[in-house]
């Protein structure tokens, strides 16, 4: 579906009225797909598919998975979580994760960012290295 200047010019207005003091606002984001479908405008299907993408979008860079080898002890949660929240603004959820693999460290994803402080990836790089 090719999508238009103008579709993606209404989708971005409508995915604005949609923020709420910089927050998506999940009941704003029903009302509006809602009232796009009920009034069915020339190209709503792009508008739509677009208004989807940047919904998507900004869930993404509002989730953040945190990875260790072993659990995570509550201080060191609080720890993470807050200075998360400083770097990208209120409105983040963080969910914890155990992957083995990682030997040991942390491994932080925000929407695209990854921070991999994690001994795999160290040795990773010390093996690309050679």
């Amino acid at each position: 579906m090719k999508l238009t200047k103008q579709a993606r010019r209404d989708a971005k207005q409508l995915f604005r009225a949609c923020l709420v003091n910089g927050l998506l606002d999940e009941n704003r984001v029903r009302q509006t797909v809602g009232a796009v479908i009920a009034r069915k405008p020339r190209g709503f299907l792009a508008i739509l598919s677009h208004f989807q993408r940047l919904v998507k979008l900004d869930l993404e860079r509002r989730t953040a998975r945190v990875d260790s080898a072993v659990a995570v002890a509550d201080s060191l949660r609080t720890s993470v979580t807050a200075n998360l929240a400083q770097r990208y603004g209120p409105g983040l959820t963080v969910t914890f994760g155990v992957n083995p693999a990682l030997i040991g460290g942390l491994r932080v994803q925000v929407g695209s960012d990854v921070f991999d402080g994690s001994i795999r990836a160290r040795l990773n790089a010390l093996e690309s290295s050679f």
